[in-house]
C-alpha cells in the first residue's frame, strides 16, 4: 500500500475541483446559443472571473473553447466536437443491434437520436418492413414538445429546466400552449417510461418512444414512428416492446 502525504491529498483534490469547474464552463457554453464573454460565464458558473480566465485560457490551448473571429465572445472548439463524434459513434454503434431487433420484432421503423442544443438530432434509423413506413433522414432535427423523442428527453430533465424549454421554443415556433397541462403531461410520460405523439408534429404520423444517457451523460431517445392509421392496433405492443429495449439500454449503459 503506498502512503499519499497530506501534500499530495491537497494537489489531487485541487485537480479534481479544476476539472470540474472545467466542465461547469463547457456546460454553460455548451448551452449558450451565441458566444459568451468571460464575465457572463464567471457570472453563470458562480466563480471569480480571474479563476474562469485562467481556466478558459487552459482549454484555448487544448482547442476545447475558442474565440469567436466576429468578436462575440468564447464558444466550444473543434476538438470538442471530434469528441463528440467519436462518442456519438460508439452511441451509434452499441445501439444498432438493439434498433435492428426492435424494427423486426414491430415492423415498424425505429429512430436513434441525440439532444442536442434545442432540438433532437438523429443519429441512426433502421427501415421498417411495412410499405407505408415513416422515413426520417439522419441528421434531420425534429423539435422537443410535439415530439415522442423530444418529449421523453424533456421528462428526463429537471422540472425547471423542461419549462423554460418548452417555452422557450414555444416562443420561437410561435405556439401558443397551456404550459401547466403539458408539464402535467410530461410528469405522466416520466413516471410511465414512454413518451407520445400522436399525430402532433407530422399528421398521420404516431410515435412512441424513452430517453436515456449515455456513458458521457448525454440524452438520446430511442422512438417508433408509426403510421396512425395502424398505431392504435400495434400502440400496446409497440410499448411492450421499446419496454424490453429500455431495460436493454439501461443494462449497457451501465457497463
Amino acid at each position: 500500500m503506498v502512503d499519499i502525504g497530506p501534500g499530495e491529498k491537497g494537489l489531487a483534490r485541487s485537480g479534481i475541483q479544476v476539472i470540474a469547474r472545467a466542465a461547469a464552463i463547457l456546460r454553460v457554453l455548451r448551452d449558450s446559443h451565441s458566444g459568451m464573454s468571460l464575465g457572463q460565464i464567471a457570472e453563470q458558473v458562480g466563480l471569480p472571473r480571474s479563476t474562469v480566465q485562467r481556466i478558459v485560457a487552459a482549454l484555448q490551448q487544448e482547442r476545447l473553447v475558442i474565440a469567436q473571429a466576429s468578436g462575440g465572445g468564447l464558444r466550444l472548439g473543434p476538438e470538442l466536437t471530434t469528441l463528440a463524434e467519436a462518442a456519438r459513434f460508439n452511441v451509434v454503434e452499441r445501439c444498432r443491434p438493439l434498433l435492428t431487433e426492435l424494427a423486426r420484432k414491430t415492423g415498424e421503423t425505429v429512430d436513434l437520436s441525440v439532444l442536442r442544443g434545442t432540438g433532437m438530432v438523429f443519429l441512426d434509423q433502421i427501415a421498417g418492413t411495412q410499405r407505408l413506413r415513416a422515413i426520417s433522414s439522419v441528421g434531420e432535427v425534429f423539435p422537443l414538445t410535439d415530439t415522442a423523442n423530444g418529449r421523453a428527453c424533456l421528462a428526463m430533465l429537471p422540472e425547471d429546466e423542461a419549462r423554460h424549454r418548452t417555452q422557450e421554443e414555444w416562443a420561437r415556433r410561435g405556439v401558443s400552449g397551456d404550459i401547466e397541462h403539458f408539464m402535467s403531461m410530461l410528469a405522466r410520460m416520466r413516471e410511465r417510461g414512454i413518451a407520445h405523439d400522436l399525430d402532433e408534429h407530422h399528421e398521420g404520423i404516431s410515435a412512441l418512444g424513452f430517453a436515456f444517457r449515455d456513458l458521457a451523460g448525454d440524452l438520446h431517445a430511442i422512438s417508433v414512428p408509426v403510421p396512425s392509421t395502424r398505431f392504435r392496433e400495434k400502440r400496446q405492443q409497440i410499448a411492450a416492446d421499446l419496454s424490453v429495449t429500455k431495460a436493454h439500454v439501461a443494462a449497457m449503459m451501465t457497463l
